[in-house]
């Protein structure tokens, strides 16, 4: 049998990073210094941030794809998520490249979400270079952070040749990188050389027929739908008649369009594509992520892409309520339906099921940060519809009842572990590390059940006073560890329809918290406020001041409301309660109860409690 050849005209690299940690500027820096623009050309920052709730949210959601060019040397550069809930994206990623660069800011550290994703990238035994970032910063502690990436390598089993790793200083912002903290070179070129030189190059058998592993998918309007991956053997040209080998094995035809690659930002037309290169192939419908496309005369399928299974599900149904249908271009629960099923096809670790109802929709997802990331892009495209509370997948093993547990990561200041303490103990976390920087900051590492967390954020943070930092991974399932009350307050639930009224509202201030402000449309089981009180409340917000003859010799009291803060999308999810939805369209979010009736609520909740 013919060794394997390697094609040296290529690396294929993944960026690895937590949230935060410069790798999108540092891959904007690798643009500008391969002479991919101009001198004088205006370009953005942050290129790989295509979406607008990248840009918004300052984080990276989708793995995408870019090239440059190195001294003839094509780099294709894969931008993994920093964030665990995108987990799907990232081994779709890492299933393309041969190395990766792990980015560690210089004073944070190894973070959970990196300790993830490069996780997976040992375990397919990617050459590893470590690049510490963003070493001009005061509180920059190189030497400490260098200890912690060889202990969380030797902690993930990295074998011999993954330790001996390459390792850099740089300064992402500045484009200038160096392999000592105080010996920094003027641009980016011992890491382009360190890539050339460390990465290795992709394999191939020479008389290997055409193979190509479908790691992700695109659509184009004048294309259609365009299958992403790399070439494993063989090359391909344009109008070759390959077959398909979907999820079942089933073979079908297909014929290539048009064959393109990545240059720079762009996808560019190809004649021809070699081992080795990332491809995009156009014209094959039906595709789906994991698919191996092949010649005919050798129907051999690659390993398909396996992620690791959902651990959180939503229901997803349509806009029942009075207003259902005023904001939406998209109500009906076929749209949705059909919206859901093109999300499954384009992203590996989104499922979804059918349930008793037709108008509903159940969808299994990673976390409830990678749902509401899709519930606000549906929300974007025109789309109306409610959604349920997020609940955690449980399994049954050896017939008792598992759970999904995280591994937590809490920063805060010294005199904020009290509280944060007591409340993850109440929610059965256990303290599993505790340390203390010396900085008037602790380190707190809890093990603690992935529902725990859910509609937590937000009181984290109010606990800490918005100084707080927690950080979680999923590490694996362990025996149910029982019921706590995940919510102490109750619901304020209007009990008719109409708009809301700044004298009803003022009157009802003293009662909670309000979501609504006045001349806003509500409706009987909306839920306008949170109550102090545990049990919900039926309110009237609609009533007005009874007009009388008499009047005060200056002026009627002046109604002043305190400020609301509009809710986020992710608020609403974790507040909501089992019997709540979150009502989304395209211009407002609002809580209701699933039962809008009040009558209805009292029957359901007087059977329940029989």
């Amino acid at each position: 049998m013919t060794s394997s050849l390697t094609n040296d005209r290529i690396r294929n690299i993944a960026i690895i990073a937590h949230v935060d940690h410069g790798k999108t500027t540092l891959v904007d820096a690798m643009f500008r210094q391969s002479g991919l623009f101009r001198q004088d050309q205006q370009v953005a920052e942050r290129l790989m941030d295509r979406m607008d709730l990248e840009r918004e949210r300052g984080i990276t959601i989708a793995a995408k794809n870019c090239s440059v060019i190195f001294r003839g040397v094509k780099i294709n550069i894969v931008d993994t998520p920093g964030h665990a809930d995108f987990g799907g994206e990232v081994e779709r990623a890492l299933s393309m490249v041969d190395g990766a660069i792990l980015l560690v800011d210089a004073s944070e550290g190894p973070l959970p979400q990196t300790r993830f994703v490069l996780q997976k990238a040992l375990a397919a035994k990617l050459k590893i270079v470590v690049v510490i970032n963003k070493i001009d910063r005061q509180d920059a502690r190189t030497a400490e952070v260098l200890d912690q990436v060889y202990d969380l390598l030797i902690d993930l089993d990295a074998d011999e040749d993954q330790l001996e790793f390459p390792l850099f200083y740089a300064i992402g912002r500045d484009g200038v990188v160096g392999d000592a903290s105080d010996r920094l070179s003027e641009d980016l070129q011992p890491l382009f050389e360190a890539i050339v030189k460390e990465i290795p190059p992709p394999a191939f058998k020479p008389e290997a027929p055409f193979q190509m592993l479908v790691s992700d998918l695109g659509y184009s309007d004048y294309l259609g739908r365009l299958a992403v991956g790399r070439v494993a053997g063989g090359s391909v040209e344009s109008r070759d008649r390959l077959i398909r080998i979907d999820s079942d094995g089933q073979q079908r035809p297909v014929k290539v369009t048009r064959l393109q690659t990545y240059e720079g930002m762009d996808i560019t037309p190809a004649s021809a594509v070699e081992a080795g290169e990332i491809a995009i192939l156009s014209g094959i419908e039906d595709v789906a992520i994991g698919d191996t496309i092949c010649t005919e005369d050798a129907p051999f399928a690659l390993p398909r892409i396996t992620v690791d299974p959902p651990t959180v599900s939503m229901l997803f149904t349509i806009n029942n309520g009075p207003l259902g249908g005023k904001e939406g271009r998209y109500v009906q629960s076929a749209k949705i339906r059909e919206r859901l099923t093109k999300e499954t096809l384009m992203n590996v670790a989104v499922q979804i099921e059918t349930t008793d109802d037709r108008d509903s929709v159940m969808v299994k997802g990673r976390g409830e940060f990678q749902l509401a990331i899709l519930i606000e892009t549906m929300r974007r495209e025109g789309f109306e519809f409610c959604v349920g509370r997020p609940k955690v997948i449980e399994k049954q093993i050896d017939g008792k009842v598992h759970e999904p547990i995280e591994r937590l990561f809490v920063d805060c200041d010294e005199s904020f572990m009290g509280i944060v303490t007591e409340k993850l103990s109440l929610r059965k976390g256990k303290m599993m590390n505790l340390s203390n920087t010396g900085t008037g900051r602790v380190r707190i590492e809890f093990s603690i059940p992935s529902r725990a967390l859910i509609g937590y954020r937000d009181e984290f943070l109010t606990d800490t006073r918005g100084t707080g930092i927690m950080n979680s991974y999923f590490s694996g399932y362990e025996p149910y560890r029982g019921d706590f009350p995940s919510r102490f307050t109750g619901s304020i639930v209007s009990d008719r329809q109409g708009k809301a009224v700044p004298y009803a509202l003022y009157n009802l201030e003293p009662r909670g918290r309000l979501f609504v402000q006045p001349g806003e449309p509500v409706y009987e089981g909306m839920v306008i406020g949170e109550h102090n009180r545990e049990q919900d409340i039926n309110v009237n917000p609609t009533k007005e001041k009874k007009l009388t003859n008499m009047r005060a010799s200056g002026k009627d009291d002046n109604v002043i409301l305190a400020p609301i803060r509009p809710m986020t999308l992710e608020q609403a999810i974790n507040f909501i309660r089992d019997d709540e939805y979150v009502e989304v369209t395209p211009k407002s979010i609002r809580l209701r109860k699933v039962t809008l009736g009040a009558k209805e609520r009292y029957v359901q909740r007087d059977r329940k409690n029989k």
